[in-house]
């Protein structure tokens, strides 16, 4: 058994010093029926086994007498080793093989012999995955055995130890190794005990480093010997009872078994010190924002035929001098761990030394910033195929014109040539063929090319309008504040929103819109590029568009920000500050000095007074002589000529609003974002200039009265842009995976900054290009656009992508169908991204067989309900392909 961690992979000087025990080198116990039965149907290269039979008592003295009798309930035995071998006993028809005969083997026999049975019980099942119930799940625990070497050398002594071993596994090779029942016969395929007892190796286990000089350490993974089963070990059919609980990988046409080897049935997948996991359920550490990296890894880790190539002789393979590699050793990082994600019993696995690789080798995806899983994903597919690319001296070839030749033949020539230089088992599992035809514009020149592919990326396509909401303000003495909903392109610009908001709120002729948006009472942009994306606005924005009348505009606009006291307590004591509050005001006017701002301001508010001034004063008889005069004082004193402002006569309009106002508003020059208060506006002084041309932004302070006599709630009120729903968006748009391939598939023009150059023109043209599915991989990798990038902004499109998990028929999409391959796909993964651009994390969905997904999140790996795989959080979609009758 290897119970080495990555940390300790990671720092070679904290390793052990060599010792005959390998310490890579899984050595698994086994009943030997079991092992048997994978061997006949599936043989390997004919290794050769030593027989050993167990003798009830040691027969040896020294250190391992003593200590035996010092540990009297230590369970010790002899390995003497039988002059019968496998060969021998091949050829005799396994004539005396029992219920008690057990194999020693390594872990890649092991794995192949676990993969035949999951494969033959599949069948049996008419091509149904099976599920292993409580009563059937078989073990997977480790055992020490400390091996004596004798003088003899066909003779081992055997102790299991308390001191070794937990209980549990104590009590359970008690069981097994009892030497009271018929006789134990154990096959070792490992080569480990013959190791121990070969005379050239008595120096290494003098110079080994172990408790006694010569007392060695075996550590084994024992499997199939559960104690349900272990109750019936006398049957001579108990090997059967192996079958149920073993399984592993997925078989060649992609059945996806799934293996139950939980040590019991309280164990946890998501880690611990006692989780035995699932055979290939284990999970991946987090070491910092590498979510994106491990939810890509454990989609890989789960495609079928890179988990049978990798868990085999794969380095075979690994060509040390391509240039375009990385002499290896992504293909051994990414190998090493994908055998440790399949370990059984395997905890959660730090992948440091794949980052490190990584990293190096991609500095990209160096330090802890969050990335994105499908360009690590891309990376490591391109660079795994270089490293094991089978072609050591790549030819060079130089694609020749289609002219009038059959797009077959064409086709072929292609991927004869892309072969030629590119041949590895990720091109013979995840590589396919497009048709790409592009025409001229002005000479109609067509040119087709067939181009290999890795996996599609589709774009999202979604409705293509939006609606908005926006607040409008008509000012003057009339003044009106509405509320209007309308509906513009997603893609569209800011010349739209205008158009279709100036239908809904019926604009006058000689009106225009001017619009901002608000943010805490104040205004922070203003939107007047009509060539600005609408995509700059936002669902929580607030926007506001005021009305103003045409042929002002050479007047300076007037803003007003409106302010009051905001008192609160901070640690015990009361503090008060200035904070803005409603909507801001704007109109355009001519001024000259404060008098004329406070009665446009005045104008403004009008509409908003709580009660007139006569009823006023019908309440208040002790009025001050600093209250507003009534309309009866006002007509009284009007001149001849004399024109209304705010209401009042020109001629005392000064002097009336110094008197109402001089003790209850406050008038300040202010910045662009009316957040610094600057020179104080006097009533008859000339203002300042201004920094900012065409615009005056003036802060307004309101005093506790003033608040009393206006109903400044009715200019408070701002919706949002698009009013957030329960969960604070917009409901989920829905499309079909297969409306997504139709947009990819889709003929189109070339943008402006992809022109192609015409052969015909001899120039560069913005050709029309048109993709077609020519050669289906295997394994087909589907990338789903969800995030869009312009000048402007990134942003991430919810879209929920409704995608088939079980038929997946691409048939009707093909240019070309040569009847050999089927074109239906079984979902098997799906890489997930929660959250927004800016941040979010990642998953992986993973079908283990039959109905049975499972969430890899990180470390933690739990079950997950068919049903909920579905979410607008897909992001990257594996498909293995299936046959017609498979469906």
């Amino acid at each position: 058994m290897d119970n080495s961690s990555e940390d300790s992979s990671d720092s070679p000087q904290q390793q052990q010093p060599e010792s005959p025990v390998i310490v890579d080198q899984r050595v698994y116990f086994v009943p030997y029926r079991w092992w048997k039965e994978a061997q006949d149907s599936a043989p390997s290269d004919g290794k050769s086994a030593t027989l050993y039979t167990v003798a009830p008592a040691p027969s040896y003295g020294g250190p391992m007498k003593i200590i035996n009798n010092i540990f009297s309930l230590d369970v010790a035995f002899n390995l003497r080793r039988e002059e019968e071998s496998l060969s021998q006993s091949q050829e005799n028809g396994e004539v005396g093989v029992s219920g008690r005969d057990y194999a020693l083997v390594p872990g890649d026999i092991w794995l192949q012999a676990l993969k035949w049975h999951s494969n033959s019980k599949a069948a049996a099942k008419n091509g149904k995955s099976f599920s292993a119930t409580d009563e059937d799940i078989a073990d997977v625990y480790p055992l020490q055995l400390r091996l004596s070497v004798s003088r003899e050398t066909s003779s081992l002594g055997v102790r299991i130890s308390k001191k070794d071993n937990i209980l549990e596994c104590f009590k359970r090779a008690c069981r097994i190794f009892s030497v009271d029942t018929e006789p134990l016969r154990i096959w070792d395929l490992s080569g480990q005990t013959v190791l121990f007892s070969s005379n050239e190796n008595n120096k290494m286990i003098k110079d080994s480093q172990k408790q006694s000089e010569q007392d060695l350490l075996l550590e084994l993974q024992v499997y199939g010997l559960s104690d349900s089963v272990k109750n019936k070990a006398k049957k001579d059919d108990m090997s059967m009872q192996y079958l149920s609980g073993s399984s592993l990988l997925m078989n060649g046409t992609g059945s996806g078994i799934t293996s139950n080897l939980t040590r019991n049935s309280s164990s946890s997948f998501s880690g611990g010190s006692c989780e035995a996991g699932t055979l290939g359920l284990t999970g991946l550490q987090n070491l910092g924002n590498t979510c994106f990296m491990n939810s890509a890894l454990q989609c890989l880790a789960h495609t079928p035929k890179l988990v049978d190539y990798f868990l085999g002789d794969y380095k075979r393979e690994i060509n040390h001098d391509n240039p375009l590699g990385m002499n290896g050793e992504i293909a051994s990082a990414f190998g090493d761990l994908l055998k440790k994600l399949w370990a059984p019993g395997a905890s959660p696995v730090a992948p440091r030394t794949f980052k490190l690789k990584l990293a190096h080798f991609a500095p990209q995806f160096s330090g802890f910033n969050q990335h994105d899983s499908q360009e690590v994903l891309a990376f490591l597919l391109d660079g795994l195929h270089e490293d094991l690319n089978r072609v050591k001296n790549k030819p060079y070839v130089e694609a020749k014109d289609g002219d009038d030749r059959p797009d077959e033949e064409i086709a072929d020539e292609y991927w004869d040539y892309h072969l030629a230089r590119n041949d590895s088992i990720i091109v013979d599992v995840c590589q396919g063929q497009y048709r790409s035809t592009l025409v001229c514009p002005i000479c109609k020149k067509v040119s087709i090319m067939f181009d290999p592919f890795m996996y599609l990326s589709l774009p999202l396509p979604s409705t293509s309008m939006r609606s908005m909401t926006l607040t409008v303000i008509k000012s003057g003495s009339d003044i009106q504040i509405s509320a209007f909903t309308i509906t513009v392109p997603k893609d569209g610009r800011l010349e739209d929103l205008i158009r279709a908001l100036s239908t809904a709120c019926s604009l006058e002729a000689d009106e225009t819109l001017l619009v901002v948006e608000i943010f805490n009472n104040r205004i922070i942009r203003y939107l007047e590029d009509g060539s600005d994306s609408l995509s700059l606005i936002r669902d929580g924005d607030r926007l506001v568009a005021y009305r103003l009348h045409k042929g002002t505009e050479e007047a300076p606009l007037v803003v007003f920000t409106h302010q009051q006291i905001d008192e609160h307590y901070t640690h015990g004591k009361l503090t008060s500050n200035w904070k803005a509050f409603g909507i801001p005001l704007a109109a355009h006017c001519r001024v000259l000095k404060g008098s004329d701002i406070h009665s446009l301001y005045l104008q403004l508010l009008t509409p908003f007074l709580v009660q007139n001034r006569a009823q006023a004063d019908e309440h208040n008889s002790d009025r001050s002589s600093t209250e507003v005069r009534t309309d009866m004082e006002v007509s009284r004193d009007m001149e001849p000529g004399d024109t209304r402002v705010n209401g009042f006569p020109e001629s005392i309009a000064d002097e009336n609003a110094a008197e109402h106002l001089d003790m209850e508003f406050q008038f300040y020059l202010s910045d662009d974002k009316a957040t610094v208060k600057h020179a104080e506006i006097v009533m008859n002084e000339p203002l300042q200039s201004t920094d900012i041309p065409g615009r005056l932004n003036v802060l307004v302070n309101w005093s506790p009265k003033m608040l009393e006599q206006y109903n400044t709630s009715l200019f408070s009120s701002l919706p949002e842009v698009f009013k957030s729903g329960f969960f604070g968006k917009r409901p989920l748009e829905s499309v079909s995976l297969y409306k997504c391939l139709e947009a990819f598939l889709k003929e189109e023009p070339l943008g402006p900054e992809d022109m192609w150059f015409c052969p015909g023109c001899k120039q560069h043209r913005q050709a029309t290009k048109k993709l077609d599915l020519w050669r289906l991989p295997e394994i087909l990798v589907i990338h789903l656009k969800r995030f869009s990038y312009s000048r402007f902004l990134k942003n991430k499109l919810e879209t929920y992508v409704d995608f088939p998990t079980h038929d997946l028929d691409l048939s009707s999409y093909m240019a070309f169908k040569d009847g050999k391959f089927s074109y239906r796909y079984m979902l098997y993964a799906i890489s997930n991204h929660y959250g927004s651009m800016g941040g979010g994390h990642y998953t992986a969905f993973v079908h283990q067989g039959a109905d049975r997904w499972y969430d890899f999140d990180d470390s933690h790996v739990s079950p997950i309900s068919q049903d909920k795989i579905k979410t607008s959080a897909a992001y990257v979609l594996f498909y293995r392909r299936v046959e017609e009758n498979q469906i």
